[in-house]
């Protein structure tokens, strides 16, 4: 079969265009055209093209008006707009995750850990309907990148649930470090909630992801989350925390820590921690417990290759693995990182997907359940963990 040509713009000139960029060069099964990327900065969207060789856009009109895929890489605040701007035009929008998020009510006093999370859940869910809204009008479908689903750790424990008819008693995940890379993470206005939200979204769809397939290995129906309860902390800011600069702190109005625990539709259970006071590195991990079998996926670190260097200095030019901190003593460096992370197995899926039609693993059906349930979350935690219902998409 002769490879199909798809063009594609990216949107945004930051961390996660860069890895986009840098997936795309992976996929095999498509011919992919870089049309250019668009950045409301130009002297970052310029930097940006020039390091690429691809063209810089001085309109998201120019960039929509010349690709059939567009990579949404922008803070939450402008993911609504962008996802369906796109859609009514027949791209194809690869939106980084979370999909969407509650970003203020406009006003100079909005700070999120004290607005009312009531009034912030029904905004999300009204923002979740437009997307679907506008997806269910448009002759393309929203492409959700939620790395963990396509993690080589994620897809063999889905192979091994569908399988061996396994049913999923408790999934322990988690993902943590020692803080965002973006300037303007610490403010709700713009990334959408705190750690809860940002990195919780992480572990949480990808036990949403499971739950659904083993529902369909079983009973031909996905398993979807009932209810939630959420505790969240901002632990750097209390008056005896004892910065000793290791971590990241200073954050107006997020949460730095969160867990939420998810009674699904059958009884089974999910504990899903997320945070930003872990040093150490990343800490990506996903332990599912099931009546016939116990995975635990370590998808950073992992322990492939274990290293121990006396001295800093001597690995100066090496990388070791993200948010490390340090790379003298003992350390785990990374085994193709992107590869490890799902990047480019879901850039690959998701030109499939545009191109051939292939089904589509992490489609915005998940993407609403985990939102919807992250921010469900945030009205238990307001209430001190009180059980809150999840609506299901």
């Amino acid at each position: 079969m002769k490879k199909k040509k798809l063009r594609a713009g990216i949107i945004g000139s930051g961390f996660s265009a860069s890895f986009h960029f840098e997936s795309l060069k992976r996929v095999s099964s498509v011919d992919i055209d870089i049309v250019g990327v668009f950045s409301p900065t130009k002297i970052h969207r310029d930097k940006f093209a020039q390091q690429r060789n691809i063209k810089s856009f001085d309109t998201l009109d120019g960039l929509f008006d010349s690709c059939d895929v567009a990579h949404i890489c922008v803070p939450v605040a402008f993911h609504e707009k962008m996802i369906i701007e796109a859609l009514n035009r027949g791209v194809y929008p690869i939106v980084e995750k979370p999909l969407t998020g509650f970003c203020g009510d406009n006003s100079e006093s909005f700070r999120g850990d004290t607005f009312p999370k009531e009034k912030t859940l029904e905004y999300v869910h009204q923002s979740i309907d437009r997307i679907l809204e506008a997806e269910k009008k448009s002759n393309v479908s929203i492409l959700y990148a939620e790395n963990w689903v396509y993690t080589p750790a994620i897809q063999r424990e889905r192979e091994i649930i569908e399988k061996t008819g396994s049913q999923i008693l408790w999934i322990h995940g988690e993902e943590a470090h020692s803080g965002s890379h973006s300037s303007t993470y610490g403010y709700w206005k713009y990334s959408g909630g705190g750690v809860m939200l940002n990195k919780g979204c992480h572990p949480l769809t990808a036990a949403l992801y499971l739950k659904r397939k083993e529902g369909l290995a079983r009973n031909n129906a996905p398993i979807h989350p009932k209810s939630v309860s959420g505790r969240i902390h901002t632990i750097t800011s209390l008056d005896n925390f004892e910065d000793k600069g290791h971590i990241r702190t200073g954050y107006y109005d997020i949460d730095d820590f969160s867990m939420m625990h998810i009674e699904f539709e059958d009884g089974t259970i999910a504990d899903i921690f997320a945070s930003d006071i872990i040093l150490g590195g990343i800490h990506n991990r996903l332990v599912v417990a099931a009546n016939n079998h116990r995975t635990i996926c370590n998808i950073i670190p992992n322990n492939t290759i274990q290293t121990y260097n006396p001295v800093e200095e001597y690995f100066k030019d090496i990388y070791v693995v993200e948010k490390i901190g340090t790379k003298q003593g003992w350390s785990n460096p990374a085994l193709d990182e992107d590869f490890l992370n799902g990047f480019p197995q879901e850039m690959e899926a998701f030109y499939r997907t545009a191109a051939y039609q292939d089904t589509l693993e992490s489609n915005s059906s998940l993407a609403a359940d985990a939102i919807s349930t992250i921010f469900s979350a945030y009205l238990s935690a307001e209430h001190n963990g009180e059980k809150a219902y999840v609506k299901n998409y």
